[in-house]
């Protein structure tokens, strides 16, 4: 029995498909992995759309390149180029004597379509790519250092624009003039990072109470003496792979209670990221951030689950997770959380631990760290305090 390997999809949208070809295109491809002792085909086959042959044999990470066309099926291929790729595809496994196909979760059911009309049979390795993507290579790592950077270059300007802004006699901040909030600190991040090639899906800029909420993305005018959080999490649009940094800054005098908070939630991800390192689980991580919260007066969970004190405006907790995976996706595997599997050398990891009061707002701290034998790489350079005057 011959067995295939398939991942398909479009490129530019298919994270596991680029990863596995390193080629980035918006049209309908797969990438075939047959065998080494195969007679004709061994190794890695692409089949891309014609004009794109040329691109792809130059840079992808294939063995060889074919279009639609080269493996049409008795009939021909449709007039849809999607419907055509996977028919193509399936032409392809059916010459090569591949009786049993295995994809991964990402598989487009087109594809499986095809290949249940060829007559093969198709399995789902729910694994298939994951670990691949996980275990970041040399050149991951430094395109991951290379966008957290440029994102710490835009924090730096978003929490200075807010610590060097005017309060009125009502506390709220002015910049050049006009209110200071939320929105314009949100275009004036957008701008930064798309200046320097990067896509922004949306900065949160939370102030105040409204930062209570974990995602809540943040409006309105920004007041002095409140916590702020910024979390910007963009994407190189040449490389794909993502930044990811949170920092809270306060403009003037900063609460006792909210500097409580934010030495709690460093002295966390400091435990967090002593923690982590190849072998250890994602819980294990998590329950020595968690640990640190705990011992500090402050609880863990949504308030729901905590009853009557939950619904007390001055109830503080940590209600997520302290990380989770980054690369071609800002959001990957492993979860730092309860039942997050153990680490592997190369994981690219958010560490962001955490705390949201309804009546005070939230504090949350953020690095990117790459996972070693003996512990891990942190690729922030950025100072974690809430003053940047």
């Amino acid at each position: 029995m011959t067995t295939a390997t398939l991942i398909a999809g479009i490129p530019a949208t298919n994270r596991s498909l680029y990863h596995r070809i390193r080629f980035l295109a918006g049209d309908p491809a797969s990438s075939i992995d047959l065998p080494s002792d195969h007679p004709d085909l061994r190794g890695r086959t692409l089949i891309i759309r014609d004009i794109e042959m040329d691109r792809a044999r130059a840079h992808a990470a294939a063995d060889r390149v074919a279009c639609p066309a080269d493996f049409a099926p008795d009939g021909g291929l449709s007039g849809d180029r999607e419907i055509a790729t996977a028919q193509a595809t399936a032409e392809f496994l059916r010459r090569a004597g591949v009786s049993r196909v295995v994809s991964d979760r990402s598989l487009p059911l087109v594809f499986a379509e095809m290949i249940r009309r060829a007559g093969l049979k198709l399995e789902c390795d729910l694994d298939l790519g994951v670990l691949d993507r996980r275990a970041k290579d040399t050149q991951e790592v430094e395109l991951l250092r290379e966008a957290q950077s440029v994102t710490e270059g835009a924090m730096r300007m978003a929490c200075e624009l807010v610590a060097r802004a005017e309060a009125g006699s009502d506390g709220v901040l002015t910049h050049d003039g006009e209110t200071l909030t939320a929105e314009r600190v949100m275009s004036a991040i957008d701008i930064w990072l798309l200046e320097r090639g990067y896509a922004n899906p949306g900065s949160i800029v939370a102030p105040g109470p409204i930062g209570a909420d974990c995602h809540e993305r943040g409006h309105g005018p920004i007041r002095t003496g409140q916590p702020v959080i910024i979390d910007i999490f963009p994407q190189n649009k040449r490389t794909l792979y993502n930044g990811d940094c949170t920092r809270v800054v306060v403009h003037g005098n900063i609460p006792d209670e909210v500097a409580k908070m934010h030495d709690a939630v460093v002295r966390a991800k400091k435990a967090a990221i002593a923690a982590t390192r190849a072998g250890v689980t994602g819980e294990a991580v998590h329950r020595a951030a968690i640990e640190v919260i705990r011992s500090s007066g402050y609880a863990v969970g949504l308030p729901e689950k905590h009853g009557e004190a939950g619904k007390d405006p001055s109830f503080c907790s940590m209600v997520h997770g302290t990380g989770h995976g980054i690369g071609l996706d800002v959001h990957e595997p492993p979860l730092l959380d309860m039942k997050g599997p153990e680490l592997v050398v190369g994981d690219a990891l958010t560490i962001e631990p955490g705390l949201y009061c309804a009546a005070i707002g939230g504090i949350r701290i953020e690095d990117m760290v790459v996972v070693t034998e003996t512990g891990c790489e942190n690729l922030n350079t950025l100072p974690e305090e809430l003053d940047w005057s």
